[in-house]
């Protein structure tokens, strides 16, 4: 395979005795993330029994009013 332009480029500044610029590139960057799995059922499961809903999707909430009091 050839060596592409920005590759050459970068070599000869290495040999120049710049830094190289590959050293500073983030590690995610050589990451294959295609291969990322899609969730299972017993992922789906777990995420839905979290959220803590009912069948029709509302939720229960309760405000309470503290009164303060004065103790003497």
């Amino acid at each position: 395979m050839a060596t592409s332009k920005a590759k050459k480029k970068r070599q000869k500044l290495v040999r120049a005795g710049h830094l190289n610029p590959e050293i500073k590139r983030s590690p995610f960057a050589l990451l294959d993330l295609s291969s990322k799995q899609t969730k299972t059922k017993k992922g789906y499961l777990y995420s839905k029994k979290q959220k803590n809903h009912q069948e029709d999707d509302s939720f229960f909430v309760v405000f309470f009013k503290f009164s303060h009091f004065i103790h003497i």
